[in-house]
């Protein structure tokens, strides 16, 4: 039997962290359908999606018999001026999930899609698209502090989510990333779709990466609507709105490889499906039952 486990996100319900039109299912709906899917855990959401007092989340899990393994917090941390804030923010989600999971994470990002640059340019973003070696000093100078004060607080750990859209992106940036910040506390969330999407090989940079990836999201990617973005000068949000994070197993993510790979190096963390959508699109909990099967035909 594998150790790992398969969890769902609210993202694949349509709750994302954008500003966005569009209305997604309550909590209760979506945590009932990922239960009835056969997923084990879950990740937040936003603030304030779930209930924030502890014994009340609490309860809504053990309903479900779900386990809580993070959440996803945004800090514009190129931007020295956010930190502060964006430190509230992260202590305030650790210490509701250090009272509701035995070993979350805050899941650290850039506040994604804020740069217009880059997100028209997702999928598609050039060297010049990046940070300066200022900023990429301001930047990791947030995320450590941001790490290092939510462990010293709380005990949670965090791990860096790269995301298209957002100025780490493409496996450049994701392997400067992590050449600058301290390996003992920052692990890397590896997000399959995000990787593939910003041009990378999710496979490649499970092998390159092992001993940072402390979470995985599975998330598949279709390369022909990313070439359909291009030729169109879509932004990120067209090209989710278009599918270009479809369903697992019907895309160019190899995750059988990935799967494996995962159990060649003892992986005994979580993988949790992320099938972003935006609010009131698609078909979450069918997808999610279609994602669920997908998963046992690999062994999960």
């Amino acid at each position: 039997m594998s150790k790992i486990r398969v969890a769902n996100a609210p993202c694949s319900w349509g709750v994302l962290e954008f500003d966005l039109s569009g209305e997604a299912a309550g909590y209760q709906q979506v945590l009932d359908e990922m239960a009835q899917s056969g997923f084990v855990g879950t990740e937040l959401g936003d603030w304030g999606f779930m209930p924030t007092e502890p014994g009340a989340l609490q309860n809504e899990l053990k309903q479900r018999n779900l386990s809580m393994l993070g959440a996803f917090v945004p800090v514009a941390l190129a931007v020295e001026s956010t930190h502060e804030a964006g430190l509230e923010n992260a202590l305030q989600v650790a210490k509701l999930l250090k009272e509701v999971s035995d070993s979350p994470f805050i899941v650290l990002s850039d506040d994604n899609a804020r740069s217009d640059i880059r997100r028209k340019n997702a999928g598609r973003v050039k060297k010049e698209h990046g940070l300066t070696d200022e900023q990429w000093e301001t930047f990791v100078k947030g995320a450590e502090e941001i790490a290092w004060r939510v462990l010293d607080e709380t005990g949670v750990k965090t791990v860096f989510h790269h995301h298209c859209a957002g100025y780490v992106e493409t496996p450049d940036e994701v392997d400067r990333f992590l050449s600058m910040t301290n390996p003992l506390l920052i692990g890397l969330c590896l997000d399959t779709g995000h990787y593939a999407f910003g041009g990378g090989d999710p496979l490649a940079a499970l092998k390159r990466h092992v001993d940072r990836i402390w979470h995985v999201h599975f998330k598949d990617f279709d390369s022909a609507v990313a070439r359909e973005a291009e030729k169109n000068n879509w932004d990120y949000f067209e090209a989710v709105k278009r599918g270009v994070f479809c369903e697992l197993g019907k895309g160019n993510v190899d995750f059988n490889a990935i799967t494996q790979e995962l159990r060649r190096t003892e992986y005994g963390g979580w993988i949790v499906v992320e099938q972003d959508v935006l609010p009131g699109m698609g078909s979450p909990f069918q997808s999610a039952q279609r994602n669920r099967e997908y998963l046992k035909s690999l062994g999960l």
